[in-house]
C-alpha cells in the first residue's frame, strides 16, 4: 500500500487549511478531525482507499509548478500511438511551462489545451500551467487573475482522467502509482518512481 512518511514540499502545516477550497467526500472530511498534519491526512485517505480525495488533496497541497509536473507525468502515461497530435502538443506545452515557467509558455499552454479539447489528461495538465499565475484574460485586456485553487482543480482532473480513461478496470492500481509519483514530487523527487508490471 502506498503511504507517505513526509511531504517536505508542502509548506502548510495543517490539512484543514489546505482543504478549505477543495471538495471532499463526507468520508474524507471525517479524516480531518482532529486537524492532522498533511502527511497524516493523506495517509488516512489512502488507508480508506479514498483515492480521488487523496488526489484532490495532494494536488492542492503541492506548489503549483510541482503539481503541474505531477499532472504531466500522469497525462504522459495516458499517451499512446492512437493519441491525437493536439493532445500530445498540449502535454508538451504543459511540460515546457514546467521546465521554463515564462509568460509566453503559460499562454502557449492555454491555446494548446483548448486545441486538444478537454476529454483528456493532457489538456488539463496544460490548463494547470495556464491557471498557475498571471491573467486569464487576453494579453491586451485588463488582468483577470485565476483563483488560487484553479491549478489544483486542473491537476486533479488530469490525474483522475489518466487513471480512468484507458483500462478503467485498472484504475485502483493507477491511482496508487500516480499517488506514489505525487508523494515523490512532494519530497523533492522528480516523480519518476518504479512501476510494477
Amino acid at each position: 500500500m502506498v503511504g507517505a512518511a513526509s511531504l517536505t514540499k508542502v509548506s502548510i502545516p495543517k490539512a484543514m487549511a489546505i482543504c478549505q477550497d477543495i471538495q471532499l467526500e463526507p468520508e474524507a472530511l471525517k479524516c480531518l478531525d482532529p486537524d492532522p498534519e498533511p502527511v497524516q491526512f493523506l495517509n488516512a485517505l489512502l488507508a480508506k482507499q479514498l483515492f480521488p480525495d487523496a488526489v484532490r488533496f495532494l494536488a492542492r497541497a503541492l506548489p503549483k509548478r510541482e503539481a503541474t509536473w505531477w499532472a504531466c507525468l500522469c497525462a504522459r502515461s495516458a499517451i499512446d500511438s492512437a493519441s491525437k497530435p493536439e493532445v500530445v502538443k498540449a502535454l508538451e506545452a504543459a511540460e515546457q511551462w514546467v521546465y521554463k515557467p515564462t509568460e509566453p509558455n503559460r499562454r502557449l499552454a492555454n491555446s494548446a489545451a483548448h486545441a486538444a479539447s478537454f476529454e483528456n489528461a493532457a489538456a488539463w495538465a496544460a490548463m494547470a500551467a495556464f491557471w498557475s499565475d498571471g491573467s486569464m484574460a487576453p494579453e491586451d485586456a485588463p488582468s483577470v487573475p485565476p483563483a488560487d485553487n484553479l491549478t489544483s482543480k486542473a491537476v486533479a482532473g488530469a490525474v483522475m482522467l489518466a487513471a480512468v480513461l484507458i483500462q478503467p478496470e485498472k484504475a485502483k492500481d493507477k491511482y496508487l502509482f500516480f499517488i506514489a509519483e505525487g508523494i515523490d514530487i512532494a519530497n523533492g523527487g522528480n516523480g519518476r518512481v518504479w512501476q510494477p508490471t
